[in-house]
């Protein structure tokens, strides 16, 4: 006889589907929970530059990406049998990897072989250390680079004549440490073709004596000349100042960096080759516009490690060489106001069609003068090509009227600056502009106060490409020669948080890469810094002493401090 349970006709098929359904459901998402398995966890003080979610105690990454951030019980729930547990000192700080907006980076790596005369504080030592190096090169090869600083002596410009004799046998061609004016010795003039009588270029000044000879140094588009004839490097020598380059900034924490121009190929070489350990945001010259947006147009803005679309131009120079333009002359050259490098009518031209092409545009820009035509320009084009998302850039934004800062935010415009430049200049830019336009030389403060978005960079080789000491600039204003201790122009000191989201978060907004890094959260790239002390809680002017103890790009370790 069947027996009939005496639930039966409670129990239909359909409503013991609807009982076990969510007891089901809930052991399948704690299984699937649990299969999530960290390849590593890292412990520690985590400052993530989410707004939402600034500080957790730690994160995990698969691969080269994160897959949670919280606190260390929950994230310990991932760590499987091969996981790899790292846990650091609550004195020691994890930030996300640096991004230096502004390098020209292979340019960088070549320099740092190239002859020093940064430091050279005295005429005599700058002729010496160019003579030592000049000895060991072979008769014929080329002395470039330099960096040198004719403020370290006075501001008395060099002069050929003060290195011809002890560099019978090289070219001299080293740049002053703003890249807009250069000296070359004799040689080096005759290998250009260059002689006294040489005609003035528009953009750019032959310097003469008192006699009109040229001295050797040469301004702006009038060192194009010399440039025409410098031997290009190897692909080989390419691939080592890579490399260097690379090797420098992850001692510094630096993760990604925008290079302004030049080198596009050594970039794609390493990249094809899997050499790349930075992420490189890479740009071409603005009248390159076509020719990038054919190449866009076939193969597409590039992946994590490679992205293209930057275009730079230029308004003007820089104030150490005296051709960034004003509106009011230097006080030491009444005459002299500076000069556009690229005309008005050109830049404009050249901008609006690149950006119709959807390409993005940044200007370098100094003077207020120059500032001042470049917002019009931007605010022009904006109007004129309609409602989108421009991330117009402004290359250092040095000297701006005061007039003129709301209109960076009010135009969505990016303010890409560089801080150490600040308390560079600032031992010297007083007596050359005055004190009323100083009050709003990188005006950090002024610019974030009004609702910028500013982004850091170095600007490398021109300065150095480390971002600690770019934080201490922004947050003390210090100047190099110790001056200043209280700041120069105080009033414009950001607080360190803005300082190193300017340097991460906005940094990547800057290349339209905030989806995949410029902060620690779940599904962005495991690019991060470990610091080996605290820079949100120790005294400001120590911050540049902090050293990088780790950096890790994609998860990998591509610097440790031994």
């Amino acid at each position: 006889m069947k027996t009939t349970h005496p639930l039966s006709p409670f129990l239909t098929p359909t409503k013991i589907c609807l009982f076990f359904f969510p007891i089901v459901s809930l052991l399948f998402s704690c299984t699937f929970k649990k299969q999530i398995i960290a390849d590593q966890i890292i412990v520690g003080k985590i400052w993530t530059a989410n707004p939402a979610q600034p500080w957790v105690e730690a994160l995990a990454i698969v691969g080269d990406s994160i897959v949670a951030v919280g606190n260390q019980n929950e994230i310990l729930e991932q760590k499987g049998a091969a996981t790899k547990v790292s846990v650091y000192d609550s004195n020691q700080l994890i930030v996300p990897g640096f991004i230096d907006t502004h390098t020209h980076f292979v340019e960088a790596g070549f320099a740092l072989s190239s002859v020093q005369l940064r430091e050279a504080k005295t005429k005599i030592e700058f002729i010496q250390r160019i003579a030592d190096f000049a000895k060991l090169k072979k008769p014929g090869e080329w002395i470039l680079g330099g960096n040198w600083d004719h403020e370290n002596w006075g501001g008395e410009l060099p002069d050929r004549n003060w290195i011809d004799e002890v560099t019978p046998h090289n070219p001299v061609w080293v740049t002053r440490l703003d890249g807009h004016m250069s000296l070359a010795n004799s040689l080096a003039l005759k290998a250009a073709g260059i002689t006294d009588q040489v005609k003035e270029v528009k953009g750019g000044t032959f310097v003469r004596d008192a006699k009109r000879r040229l001295t050797g140094i040469l301004k702006d588009n009038a060192t194009s000349n010399v440039n025409e004839v410098v031997p290009p490097a190897s692909p080989e020598a390419e691939d080592n100042a890579l490399q260097a380059a690379m090797n420098y900034v992850a001692s510094h924490g630096v993760t990604s960096a925008h290079n302004m121009y030049g080198y596009n190929h050594t970039f794609e070489r390493a990249q094809k080759n899997n050499k790349l350990i930075t992420r490189i945001y890479d740009c071409r010259m603005l009248n390159e516009w076509k020719e990038l947006n054919t190449k866009i147009n076939r193969q597409g803005r590039g992946d994590k490690w490679l992205r293209i679309g930057g275009l730079k131009a230029f308004v003007d120079g820089s104030l150490g060489s005296h051709t960034a333009a004003f509106f009011k002359p230097y006080l030491d050259l009444p005459t002299d106001s500076g000069f556009f490098i690229t005309p008005e009518r050109d830049l404009y031209r050249l901008a609006k069609s690149a950006d119709s092409a959807g390409l993005h545009v940044m200007v370098h820009a100094i003077g207020d003068k120059a500032i001042h035509t470049l917002l019009n320009i931007f605010e022009r084009i904006e109007k004129e090509n309609g409602n989108k998302d421009y991330r117009f850039r402004i290359e250092h934004a040095q000297h701006i009227a005061p007039a003129d800062i709301p209109r960076l935010a009010k135009g969505h415009i990016l303010a890409s600056m560089q801080p150490y430049h600040a308390i560079d200049d600032g031992r010297w830019a007083e007596k050359i502009i005055g004190q009323e336009r100083c009050k709003t030389t990188y005006a950090f403060k002024s610019l974030l106060d009004a609702g910028t978005i500013v982004t850091f960079g170095s600007d490398w080789p021109v300065a150095p490409a480390t971002p600690l000491e770019g934080i201490y600039a922004a947050v003390t204003r210090r100047t190099l020669d110790n001056k200043n201790p209280e700041g120069w122009f105080p009033e414009q000191k950001i607080s360190v948080e803005q300082a190193v989201t300017a340097y991460t978060l906005h940094a990547a907004y800057a290349s339209f890469e905030e989806g995949i890094k410029g902060s620690l959260e779940k599904g962005k790239l495991a690019d991060l810094v470990i610091l080996d002390q605290n820079i949100f809680t120790i005294a400001p002017e120590k911050i540049k002493e902090v050293r990088v103890l780790k950096t890790m790009v994609g998860g990998k370790i591509v610097f440790e401090r031994k």
